[in-house]
């Protein structure tokens, strides 16, 4: 039915909208972990007595959970880390990056540790090993939600049933985002002033990064980018570059690097590739992949595929 134009309703008041929350981020951490997969494999349950040496490997990190007792963990003279850090209350340990360490337990009944081996997909070159320090240590009670994760990975590791390792595994690998959610929301309390972590710690670049993680291939022009950050471009690039420590040109070239290494490994055709991350072609990516990693993507993707015929980790 139509309606009379002489008889049309009276129009209501427009109801004033709520301006979005520009200061809310948005969801930060879900297309990482989508293209770079983290795997965890339970090293270690149980107490610890005197001293106890965990090694380092190539491409693995480390996450560690003290339970109870004190205990220090001694670093040597390694660059980014404190020789000797105390610990005297229950906390949460994410060595990032390869690193040896020793543990020593404080007091007769020694310290209880739950431990897990980390590879995150393309590590030394994953961008979120990339930006965080060589150690994250946080008391447990800092972690809002972080005790019902621990409690069920707890029973999982604490009496052996069927699945048992493989779900406490998957319980790993989400105390690790939680920690990362956590770390996204402290930056400084961790010692990051930089990268990728503190331009996502900001609420307005956090949607511009944000935006260019979703859509590699797209044309990102910096007035493209300020706006979805709903700021000028002048204060949009300053604001970038003092956040991460480079344009936002020179941060969305290096992500698109980063996401074709990973469709490297996949063996993905390297024509696909160039299109799907951004790169106008082929021989384009080449250039750019040979300098950011120094070699050509075969040669690379090459050494990838034989470090995993020999169980190593990636490059």
């Amino acid at each position: 039915m139509k309606l009379d134009p002489a008889s049309k309703p009276a129009r209501e008041p427009e109801r004033k909208r709520a301006p979005a929350a520009a200061t809310e981020p948005p969801d930060r951490l879900s297309l990482l972990l989508r293209r770079f997969r983290l795997r965890a494999r339970l090293l270690h349950n149980g107490r610890l007595d005197g001293r106890s040496h965990c090694g380092s490997a190539p491409g693995r990190a480390c996450l560690h959970v003290l339970r109870r007792g004190a205990a220090s963990v001694r670093h040597g003279r390694q660059r980014g880390v404190a020789p000797v850090l105390v610990l005297r209350e229950p906390a949460l340990l994410l060595y990032a990056r390869p690193l040896a360490h020793e543990f020593v337990a404080q007091g007769p009944d020694g310290a209880d540790w739950t431990c897990a081996a980390l590879e995150f997909d393309g590590a030394p070159h994953n961008p979120i090993v990339e930006s965080l320090p060589a150690l994250v240590c946080v008391p447990l009670a800092r972690i809002d939600g972080l005790q019902p994760t621990l409690d069920l990975l707890f029973a999982e590791t604490d009496r052996a049933r069927c699945g048992s390792a493989v779900l406490a595994e998957r319980l790993f690998e989400v105390v690790v985002i939680q920690l990362l959610r956590w770390v996204l929301d402290h930056p400084a309390e961790v010692g990051i002033g930089g990268g990728m972590v503190a331009g996502l710690a900001d609420a307005r670049l956090a949607r511009a990064i944000v935006a260019m993680h979703g859509e590699p291939a797209r044309g990102w022009s910096l007035g493209a980018l300020a706006a979805v950050a709903a700021m000028s471009r002048s204060a949009f690039a300053a604001g970038f570059r003092q956040a991460t420590g480079v344009t936002p040109a020179r941060y969305l070239g290096d992500w698109r690097l980063c996401l074709a290494a990973t469709l490297l490994r996949e063996g993905r055709p390297l024509k696909r590739i160039a299109e799907e991350v951004g790169f106008a072609s082929a021989a384009s990516l080449s250039r750019a992949f040979r300098r950011r990693y120094g070699a050509g993507p075969r040669q690379w993707g090459a050494g990838a595929a034989d470090a995993a015929d020999a169980g190593l980790p990636r490059p």
